[in-house]
């Protein structure tokens, strides 16, 4: 492996490791906002309890999420700093703009919340939590802006003299059509995430009928915001396909392993290829005809840009080359992401049908579901971003700068797969130690409802258990 496919390795593994706490951080903050309020407007116990129980296992994953996601962007000085200096002038604007406003606001008001109970007026230490959601939520904007940039690159004019890219409009860098999809995709996306680990945690308890006053009403606010989520999700999905099939029809080709461009092409739901990375063509394809044409285009008879036009389009503008994507991965992350979130909304409908027959509590086959689909939405936000970045290849940035000429000049091989095989170990253990911490709290429960309340106001004394 070339040093160019080690760093791509490394950035890949710590951006999906990273990629697994941010979407709970996000969702689970806005959860527990809820719950405080909930316990603020009615004073009930019970709220205060999950507030307690929820918001401990947000402030582990927060910890290790902001731990991973510094070490997300030294990578661009260590492996990719042909890549800063072409868009440091474009791609340090969004990101500056996260760590100063974003990542500040959160972090200050996160502090207040944990040890504001008892010494804050309630209204106020209520007003914390939810600048702490506003913060996570104006992050997740900003780096998906950097984000959708790459994507799609607007506001922004190449220097030849400089041999960089010059910001014009930071306006449009940030109003990217890219980003007005990306990004209510991701939180979306994000809720739903935690909505399910909500409800597969609370089913855990159900099924054991044990704090079920606490997990019931955990389990019916997870399933209302995984519901709305999910069918929010998958509606705002689809949209963006349809404009990343305009943006960059390479992808979507590779998406659906459409070699051909065809009218009325049909969707494929299982497709087998050569065993490398750019077949030239499909083996064995199972497919639904027309659909994929109407997802597309709206029409049963719409056309469909296919892999191999794509690749006469990209040479006639840049050039000779390759310009496709691995298109097995492309193809097989799609569907996993799709997949997954078609089983999230299948568990969250069945939910609400065992809720409203007041079969919620107890139910073996609908708690062991739940309890198993914790994993689904991890699974389509790892295909996601897999599908994304992959897709894109073989550029950094589309259609201005590619992969390989990003790298770092000066970073031998044997230098990145030292830090590949480090950071890849440093992670390991990292996951044993937050394993071990998360199950621990899960398993401890919620407060009896005797410590949950403090005496002197009828608010909580947070604590930490690490």
């Amino acid at each position: 492996m070339t040093a160019v496919e080690l760093a791509r390795w490394q950035f890949a593994i710590i951006t999906i490791y990273h990629f697994l706490f941010v979407p709970v951080s996000i969702g689970l903050t806005g959860l527990v906002a809820w719950m405080h309020t909930r316990y603020y407007r009615t004073k009930d116990p019970t709220y205060l309890r999950m507030t307690k129980f929820w918001g401990k296992l947000m402030l582990i994953v927060f910890a290790v999420g902001v731990a991973t996601g510094i070490v997300q962007e030294f990578q661009f000085g260590m492996n990719w700093s042909d890549y800063s200096r072409f868009v440091g002038d474009v791609f340090g604007a969004p990101l500056a703009m996260e760590g100063l406003a974003a990542f500040f606001l959160e972090s200050v008001f996160l502090g207040l919340w944990i040890f504001g109970w008892g010494r804050l007026p309630a209204r106020i230490h209520l007003a914390t939590i939810w600048l702490v959601a506003i913060g996570t939520t104006l992050s997740a904007y900003f780096i998906l802006a950097a984000n959708s940039w790459m994507q799609h690159p607007v506001g922004a004019t190449f220097n030849a003299e400089s041999g960089r890219v010059e910001m014009d409009s930071i306006w449009d860098v940030l109003t990217n059509s890219t980003q007005l999809l990306a990004f209510p995709h991701t939180i979306l996306g994000a809720y739903t995430t935690a909505a399910m680990l909500v409800l597969g945690i609370s089913a855990f308890y159900l099924l054991r009928r044990r704090h079920v006053e606490v997990f019931a009403s955990s389990a019916k606010i997870a399933l209302v915001v995984a519901t709305v989520a999910v069918a929010g999700t998958i509606a705002v999905g689809h949209v963006y396909a349809q404009l990343i099939t305009d943006q960059q029809p390479m992808k979507m080709a590779a998406a659906e392993a459409l070699y051909e461009t065809e009218d009325g092409a049909g969707l494929s739901l299982f497709a087998i290829g050569a065993w490398e990375k750019t077949p030239d063509r499909v083996g064995f394809n199972i497919e639904i005809p027309g659909l994929l044409a109407f997802l597309s285009t709206g029409s049963f008879n719409g056309q469909v840009e296919g892999i191999n036009e794509a690749q006469a389009q990209s040479v006639a503008e840049f050039g000779q080359g390759d310009y496709r994507p691995i298109i097995g991965l492309t193809y097989w992350s799609y569907r996993s992401m799709v997949g997954a979130g078609l089983r999230m909304l299948l568990i969250a409908l069945w939910g609400l049908w065992m809720w409203g027959r007041g079969a919620l509590v107890g139910s073996r086959w609908f708690s062991r579901a739940a309890m198993l689909g914790i994993a689904l939405p991890f699974i389509a936000n790892s295909a996601g971003w897999t599908f994304t970045e992959v897709g894109r290849q073989p550029w950094v940035v589309q259609g201005l700068l590619r992969t390989d000429n990003a790298a770092s000049p000066s970073v031998s091989t044997a230098e990145v797969l030292t830090t590949l095989i480090g950071f890849t170990l440093l992670y390991a253990v990292l996951a044993v130690i937050f394993g071990w911490i998360f199950v621990r709290a899960v398993r401890r429960g919620p407060e009896p409802p005797a410590d949950a309340v403090d005496s002197d106001d009828d608010s909580l004394r947070m604590t930490m258990a690490y």
